[in-house]
């Protein structure tokens, strides 16, 4: 009955934005004229967009938040190559700017002409790096899908820590290692992610300094990100995105 109510309450809701659709399109129309020379408003070309009208702009704030966060400590570190593991494309893309960037994924982007950037095919289960090689590297919101089958990879339990396990291999001494997953109370919520806590990445981090953590927590459209957090916080989370800034020993 309660599901039955709340897609009553959705229905009437669509029903009122289309009632102000129609009338804001009446308004236009007497604005403009139909025949208007220039572009004619024709009821086939017709194109509603009914729930933009808010009082402030939506995102994801997990995935708004962590590549600002990275690329800022690029911007630190000027790397004269990233690499780049499976992050979100707009991250790639952007930063790629400013530093040459290699985007490595299980399924290729079929991205093009755009300067400084390379998108190539990549198994993060085994790495097409020599160890201990690369200077700067970045896996954001990627390692806690690893195994679960989600995006057409292999099933594997342990599939995340073998991740985890090429990236500290790669990574050259000295060089920056930048992750970025799920934090909270642990748990595997099959078949989308898994959320770690603070203390298991650190311990799957052995010969690697933290050099920075920032969080975003469950009430981060508040707070906005945490720099520089209180690991303490992290136990608190029921969905939180942990971001890790480590260095290679």
């Amino acid at each position: 009955m309660k599901h039955l109510t709340e897609k009553m309450k959705e229905y009437l809701r669509k029903m009122k934005l289309t009632a102000g659709f129609k009338k804001d399109l009446k308004s236009f129309k007497n604005l403009t004229g139909i025949n208007n020379p220039r572009f004619p408003v024709l009821e086939q070309n017709n194109f509603p967009q009914l729930y933009d009208k808010t009082s402030d702009t939506d995102f994801d704030a997990h995935y708004i938040y962590h590549p600002a966060w990275a690329a800022r400590i690029l911007s630190k570190v000027k790397p004269k190559l990233h690499i780049d593991i499976s992050s979100k494309l707009y991250f790639s893309t952007l930063v790629s700017a400013f530093v040459p960037v290699d985007f490595y994924d299980y399924r290729p982007a079929n991205i093009k002409n755009l300067s400084n950037l390379n998108s190539k095919q990549g198994n993060l289960l085994s790495l097409p790096f020599k160890d201990n090689s690369v200077e700067s590297i970045s896996c954001m919101h990627t390692v806690e899908h690893i195994g679960l089958g989600r995006y057409g990879d292999p099933l594997d339990p342990e599939g995340d820590l073998k991740a985890i396990k090429e990236l500290k291999r790669v990574t050259a001494k000295g060089g920056t290692l930048l992750l970025v997953t799920p934090v909270g109370k642990p748990r595997l919520m099959y078949n989308a992610h898994r959320i770690y806590s603070y203390e298991q990445i650190i311990s799957y981090f052995d010969g690697f300094e933290l050099k920075e953590f920032s969080l975003l927590t469950d009430n981060v459209y508040k707070e906005g990100i945490l720099i520089e957090a209180d690991k303490d916080l992290v136990s608190q989370q029921n969905y939180g995105c942990g971001c890790f800034w480590f260095v290679k020993k």
